[in-house]
Parts: C-alpha cells; sequence; structure tokens
C-alpha cells in the first residue's frame, strides 16, 4: 500500500517538474469583439429631425366685417384665385334697407338745411332794416349751424351703411390658394369669423415645432434641410425664418417656422409633409458618431474609442448638441476611424479588439495599418 502511494507522489513530482520547464509564457488574451463604426458627415447624419407640414409664408383669414346669413360662397378649398375675385356673400336685404334709411335721412337733413338757411337770410335783411332784434338774427343763425351739423352726421351714416353694403361681398385682397374653407351657405357668421384662410403666392415654410429642451440651440437664419415625404432622400436647401417668442400653453413646445429657399419654393405643394433638418450643414461642422460611443476619458473629458491596428485607443474630442441617436463631435477623431459604437466603458487602453460590424461580421479595415 504504502509503495503504491509513493509511487502515486514520484509520478505528480514528475508532472509539475515537466510544467516547470516550460517558458513560463501565459495563454494569450482573447480578443474583444467590439462593434464598429465610421463617423458621419455633420451635415449628412440624421440627427434632428423633425416632422412638419408645408404652409404658405403669407396666410391671411378671410372674414366678413359684418354680420349676416351667407347666401353664397364662390370658391372652394384648392380653388386658385386672383385679385379682387368674390369669394363669398352676404344677404343684402337688411344692408340694403339700412342704406335706404341713412339715404332718406340725409335728404330731410339737407331740406332742413335749405328752410334754416333760408330764414337766416330773410332775418340778415329784417335785422338791417332793424325790424327784428340783434338776438333773433343770432337764435336763427345757431339753427342754421345745428342743421348744417345735422346734415353732416346724416351724410356720415349714409357713407358707413354704405359702405357695409359693399362689405356683403367678400373679396380676395391678393392673388393665391384658398388654403381652407370654414363656413358653408345658409350659416349666419358673425362679424371678423374666419370664412376662408388664403395662401399668398410666393414663400413657402414648413412649420415645426421645437420642445423646450432644443430652442436654445437654434436661431433665426440658421440653416436646415427640409425633406418631403413624397421625395424620400431629396433635401432641400432652408433657413429659420422665424422662432416663437412663448412656448404653446398645452404643448410646450415653440412655433417654428423654415423658410424654402425661393428656388425650390416654386415645386413645393401646400399641406405636404415633411421632415426638418437642423443643425447639419452649417460651415465647420464636424463629424457624428453614434451617441453611446461618447465616453468619459482618463482626464474626467469627453473621448471615443478608435480601433486602429487591432488595437483600441482614446481619442479625446469636444461634442455639440446631444441629438436623439448621434451627437456631432470635434478634436483628433478623422473621418476614416473606426468607432466603437457600444460597451466603450468595458475597454481598457490598448487592448486587442475584433472588429465586427452590425452584422456581427469582421470588419479588415479596422486591422490594417493606415496609410501614411
Amino acid at each position: 500500500m504504502q509503495g503504491r502511494v509513493r509511487r502515486g507522489v514520484a509520478a505528480a513530482l514528475v508532472v509539475v517538474a515537466l510544467a516547470g520547464c516550460g517558458n513560463g509564457a501565459e495563454a494569450p488574451e482573447k480578443a474583444r469583439p467590439v462593434w464598429v463604426v465610421q463617423p458621419q458627415a455633420a451635415g449628412e447624419a440624421a440627427g434632428l429631425a423633425f416632422p412638419g407640414e408645408v404652409r404658405a409664408r403669407e396666410e391671411s383669414p378671410l372674414a366678413f366685417r359684418i354680420g349676416g346669413e351667407l347666401v353664397a360662397r364662390r370658391v372652394d378649398a384648392g380653388a386658385r384665385v386672383a385679385e379682387g375675385q368674390v369669394l363669398a356673400e352676404l344677404d343684402p336685404g337688411d344692408q340694403a334697407l339700412q342704406a335706404q334709411a341713412a339715404r332718406a335721412q340725409l335728404a330731410a337733413a339737407e331740406a332742413e338745411l335749405a328752410r334754416a338757411k333760408g330764414d337766416l337770410d330773410r332775418y340778415a335783411k329784417l335785422v338791417e332794416q332793424q325790424l327784428v332784434s340783434r338776438s333773433a338774427y343770432e337764435a336763427q343763425e345757431a339753427a342754421y349751424k345745428a342743421a348744417a351739423g345735422q346734415v353732416d352726421a346724416a351724410r356720415a351714416q349714409w357713407e358707413v351703411t354704405r359702405n357695409q353694403a359693399a362689405y356683403a361681398t367678400l373679396r380676395a385682397p391678393h392673388a393665391g390658394v384658398i388654403a381652407s374653407r370654414q363656413a358653408e351657405v345658409g350659416q349666419v357668421v358673425a362679424a371678423g369669423q374666419t370664412v376662408f384662410t388664403l395662401a399668398a403666392d410666393g414663400g413657402r415654410e414648413v412649420a415645426i415645432d421645437l420642445p423646450e429642451d432644443r430652442i436654445g440651440q437654434f436661431k433665426v437664419g440658421d440653416p436646415a434641410e427640409v425633406e418631403l415625404w413624397s421625395r424620400p432622400g431629396q433635401r432641400l436647401p432652408a433657413r429659420i425664418r422665424e422662432l416663437a417668442p412663448a412656448a404653446d400653453p398645452l404643448t410646450r413646445s415653440y412655433a417654428v417656422r423654415v423658410a424654402l429657399d425661393d428656388a425650390v419654393a416654386g415645386d413645393v405643394v401646400l399641406g405636404q409633409s415633411a421632415r426638418v433638418f437642423l443643425g447639419h450643414g452649417a460651415a465647420g461642422a464636424g463629424l457624428r458618431v453614434p451617441l453611446a460611443a461618447l465616453q468619459q476619458g482618463a482626464d474626467g473629458k469627453p473621448a471615443v474609442w478608435v480601433v486602429r491596428e487591432g488595437k483600441v485607443a482614446s481619442v479625446p474630442v469636444e461634442h455639440g448638441p446631444l441629438g436623439t441617436e448621434t451627437v456631432e463631435v470635434r478634436g483628433e477623431l478623422r473621418a476614416d476611424d473606426w468607432v466603437v459604437a457600444a460597451g466603450g466603458h468595458l475597454l481598457r487602453e490598448g487592448e486587442a479588439v475584433l472588429a465586427v460590424d452590425r452584422g456581427n461580421r469582421p470588419v479588415a479595415a479596422a486591422v490594417r495599418p493606415k496609410a501614411d
């Protein structure tokens, strides 16, 4: 029994001795797979995109200046109209009667003025002959002035009622397209109630809403790009024309108008859906990387991991406004670098990695040395 134990111990010593005869090198560390992407030019990245609707630069709500029953509607939504064209009419009956009454009052006032003028002329002769007192003449003179004032008032009232009779017809103030209609024949409308919305010919723009956390990033005049849903992939140049000074009390968002360049506005149809890209294409724009690629460097400042010749290196960067999926960065990062898109917090400087794309396929370009 003891002999068997001694033989087993001897065998173990032999194994240990053989292991000690090795070169002492540790087993190579297995490369960690990392998902890599190349940065995009800031003007080409998806970035901040906001849905909107194509609107006319000038939109006029059209309404009657008086109230009444709508008896005729000459145009409908989508119709193109010329300046001065009749759009709708109110029942003119009441306005015509008021105009007749005002004209009759004016005629009566003019007749009273003529009588007062004749009396004044007679009293002037009588006072010269000292047949009436001076006070009687002055009383007649005051009556004449009062009659003249009544004529002026009656004439003004007649002008007002005559204008109101003309207000029963709604005309287009300028050429354009009827964007919407808000009244029907037979409906009683009040003075100032919108009947049509007229989109003037000329400039076109896109109405969007900016959330509160984005309003400070943009200003009037900043460049933008507009992509119509009917023309995917085609972006039209534009600029921010207007920023609302206050947020909407319900949505807490800020209304923004983005004006299209006049050279392309003519091909855009009112009411089209569009996406507006902001913060891209500006002079000096940097590169965009996935938001998850932005890490904290060893010095506590922003950095990204890049894969060069199969190893990761930390590259310091400065970043701009954070987008929903990407962020614009500037610094030592190059457009041909391969950036670690996710999991950067698990890496360390100089660590060997296996660069793969989104489909888990090896990226050979991230391993090969770059040409000088």
